[in-house]
Order: C-alpha cells, then sequence, then structure tokens
C-alpha cells in the first residue's frame, strides 16, 4: 500500500512529470484466421481485429480521464504473420499487411505490430516471403510495424537472416528516401524476443498467449529525473546505493500506477491482463528524457566514460521497483536509449560525446539496444548486418533482449540532420567505421552456434 506521502508524490508524478501510460496494447491471437484462400484469410483477420478492439481506444480514453492518467497511445499486436500466412507468396504478404493497417485505421489505433518472423535457427517459406515483402509493405502502411528474431541464446545467431536483414534495410530505406528512410524506423531485428512487448515497433502475440490480452507499456523518465534531484538537493546527499533505492521506489509507484489502469482497461473490455512492461521510454520533449537521468546523476552527458556503470545502476534498480510492485511485470522493463526519440541523447550525439561504439557498448546493460540509430544512406548492407551481427551476439551471450533499428538515410552522410516527426523525433546521422573495406566475414553465412550459456536445462 502507497502512504499519504507516496500518494501525494505519485499525484505530483502526473501533474508536473510527465508521468503516463505510453501505451495499452491490445494482443490479438490470429491463429485460427488461417486459410489457403488469402481473401478469406484478409477478411478473417480483419473481422477479428475489429470485432475485439473496436471499443479499445474508448476505453482507454474513459480509464484515462477517470484516473487523471492519460493513455499516450493505443496499440495492436498479433500473432506473427510469417507463421499464420506461411503458405503466401511475399506479395500476398504485403496484402496481408494492407490489412492490418486497415484494420489499425478502422479502430483508430496508432500502430499494429505482429508482421513478424522467428528466424533463429532457420528460415522457413513463410518467413522468407515475409522478410522479403518488409520493404514494400512498411513503405505503403502508416500503422503497421514489424519485428524478425534472428537470434536466441538458445539457438545462436542465425547469420544468413542477419544478412538478409542487412540488405532489407536498405532497401526499406530507399523505398521511404523521401521520408529520410521512415520504413526502417518500424522495423526492429531481434535477439531472445519476449513475446509479450506492448512497445512498438517490436510488439507481437507470442505463440503461447492466450487469445486477447491487455498488456501495458509505463513510462517515466521524467519522473525518475525528478526523484533523483529532490534526492541530491536535501542535506542528506546520498551515495549511488541510496540513489539506486530511490530510483526502485519510483518504478514501484509508476509499476502500479501501470497495473491499475491495465487491468481497468481489460476488466472493462471482458480481457485477461497480461504484463506491465516498465521501460523508461523517453520522447522528443523537454522533461521527458533518460538522457537528463545521466546528467542529474553528475556526468556532463550519456556517452561519456561512466555511463555504462549509470546505466547499469539505473536499468537494475528499475527492474527491481517494477518486480516488486507487480507479479506480472513483463515485456522489455528497463531503460531505452533511443537516439532520435531523445532530444538529450540526440544532441549527446550531435556534440560528438555519444558514438556509435559506446552506444553498443552500454547495450550490454539496457533493455533494448541500438535504437533509432540514423547513419549514412551509403552503409552497405554488410556493414549494416555486421552491426546487427554485433547487437545480437551482446543479447545472446548475456541471455538477453537486445534490438536493432537501425536507419540508413539515403543521399544524407555523418552529421547531417534526419527528421522523423512525431514520437519517432528527429536525429543527428552518426559516424559507422566500416574501416574503408568489405566484410567478408558477414558473407561466410550459416549459423553462429548458441554459447554454453544456453546448456542449462
Amino acid at each position: 500500500m502507497l502512504s499519504t506521502s507516496e500518494i501525494v508524490s505519485t499525484l505530483e508524478m502526473l501533474q508536473n512529470e510527465h508521468l503516463d501510460v505510453r501505451t495499452v496494447t491490445l494482443g490479438i491471437n490470429l491463429l485460427d484466421c488461417a486459410s489457403h484462400d488469402i481473401n478469406r484469410f484478409k477478411d478473417n483477420i480483419f473481422a477479428r481485429i475489429t470485432g475485439l478492439a473496436q471499443n479499445l481506444v474508448r476505453v482507454c480514453n474513459q480509464v484515462g480521464d477517470k484516473y487523471g492518467i492519460p493513455v499516450v497511445n493505443k496499440r495492436i499486436s498479433v500473432s506473427p504473420v510469417a507463421v499464420m500466412g506461411a503458405m503466401f507468396s511475399s506479395e500476398e504478404m504485403v496484402a496481408v499487411a494492407k490489412t492490418l493497417n486497415e484494420a489499425a485505421v478502422s479502430v483508430n489505433v496508432d500502430f499494429i505490430g505482429g508482421f513478424t518472423a522467428l528466424v533463429q535457427k532457420g528460415v522457413a517459406r513463410g518467413d522468407q516471403a515475409l522478410i522479403e515483402a518488409i520493404p514494400q509493405a512498411l513503405a505503403e502502411t502508416d500503422r503497421v510495424c514489424s519485428s524478425v528474431n534472428v537470434a536466441s541464446t538458445r539457438a545462436g545467431i542465425n547469420m544468413d537472416a542477419v544478412l538478409m536483414m542487412g540488405k532489407i534495410i536498405k532497401e526499406a530505406a530507399l523505398r521511404t528516401a523521401a521520408q529520410d528512410g521512415l520504413a526502417c524506423a518500424k522495423l526492429c531485428v531481434f535477439a531472445n524476443i519476449p513475446e509479450d512487448i506492448p512497445f512498438m515497433a517490436g510488439a507481437y502475440l507470442g505463440i503461447g498467449e492466450s487469445d486477447a490480452v491487455i498488456n501495458v507499456g509505463v513510462s517515466g523518465p521524467g519522473v525518475v529525473k525528478k526523484a533523483i534531484d529532490r534526492a541530491l538537493a536535501s542535506d542528506s546527499r546520498p551515495d549511488l546505493g541510496q540513489i539506486s533505492e530511490i530510483i526502485k521506489r519510483t518504478a514501484y509507484k509508476v509499476t502500479r500506477v501501470g497495473e491499475l489502469i491495465g487491468r481497468e482497461v481489460a476488466q472493462i473490455l471482458g480481457i485477461r491482463f497480461g504484463v506491465v512492461d516498465l521501460s523508461l521510454a523517453p520522447t522528443p520533449n523537454i522533461g521527458d528524457s533518460v538522457g537528463e537521468i545521466f546528467q542529474s546523476l553528475g556526468l556532463k552527458s550519456i556517452g561519456v566514460p561512466g555511463s555504462t556503470a549509470a546505466l547499469a545502476m539505473l536499468n537494475d534498480a528499475v527492474k527491481k521497483g517494477g518486480a516488486f510492485a507487480s507479479s506480472h511485470v513483463g515485456g522489455l522493463s528497463g531503460a531505452f536509449i533511443p537516439v532520435s526519440e531523445d532530444l538529450n541523447i540526440g544532441e549527446a550525439a550531435r556534440a560528438g560525446l555519444l558514438s556509435i561504439e559506446k552506444l553498443e557498448a552500454m547495450t550490454s546493460v539496457c533493455s533494448v539496444g541500438l535504437d533509432m540509430v540514423a547513419i549514412p544512406g551509403d552503409t552497405s548492407a554488410e556493414t549494416i548486418a555486421a552491426i546487427i551481427a554485433d547487437e545480437m551476439a551482446i543479447g545472446v551471450i548475456n541471455k538477453k533482449t537486445t534490438a536493432t533499428r537501425l536507419i540508413p538515410v539515403p543521399g544524407k552522410k555523418a552529421g547531417d540532420s534526419a527528421f522523423f516527426g512525431g514520437l519517432l523525433g528527429q536525429s543527428v546521422i552518426m559516424a559507422v567505421n566500416n574501416g574503408g573495406g568489405e566484410n567478408r566475414f558477414i558473407r561466410l553465412g550459416g549459423l553462429i552456434p548458441a554459447p554454453l550459456q544456453s546448456m542449462n536445462n
């Protein structure tokens, strides 16, 4: 239970510190919509989505208004399309993506995720068709998001799929060149993808999930920053151990708020409640930045020495607070460091204080990985694949989720700016060190075997 002072501080979070429920995501199982007839399949999934989600936005707004806690985004995640549409060609997969988009528009959700393939150990026919469809599907829809899992601690790293994704990312960027490669901002490449992510672009409904489920994503970087600022301004002058405890207690309160909203939305809709994903996911707004937390902790900027240690402490404290607050914490839960979506992190990159190499090092302790990183448009598919492979290795060896959202911006070079709009923000294009030559390592292909850590039965 929260004390009176904790209730007052929670109200302060709502009013002045950017606390919100970042997303309520309705997961919908579409596996029994499968059909060999593409038109029947599209009709089935449209009917299922619009039937279950027709009241989602209204109910989220109703519950948000009741408690004075805004639900910023309403989203849908569906079963991996590569599984339920395994019999279709890449052209037909594009048509499926357009149907998903139409359904999302019909029920007025912000995004729909699940244009997904799971290829950590091999690429089946349906996976191949979906992956080939990704550039066109993302270029010709506004609300569809895609994810491809190419590695896991259990299976290793599918380097053939990694190289394929390097090529797909290049093509997706070129198809949306006029929008600075925007299609790539809706595409995540994962290692160890969870089955219950409410945050885009990685959200999909896993094979082990029920017919429908409500997952909630709560974010509060501004709340955490203000809590640290108050503590350091007090006479007690806490050390890092005590600051970690402050972050943990703050995360506890934020998680409780998210579960309250999620459970009420689920109850009204008559749908099972799933998880709270407590992820410090920033926005481009001032005061809603993960990067600013590093400055509150005494660092000049994210990216300078000490940043990885600070992020490790932050991520651990957030997870501990969330786990204490709820038995239903899932998804990614931790701290995101997306370059374009966080104004402070973007400025650190522009000032040269944060390089892509330091960013990669920090992903060993954060929740996701190289997220919303704009790179020069002439970066080769092999180099993109090599960056992905490095990130996948971090996830596989450390038994954690990692991912990349890399955006090779057509026609632009390091130091230029890319503009994506809305929550996706804008970013300086970060330099990539490719050594000036071809990457023959990536072209070797095959499967990098699972590490010793996988043998834990």
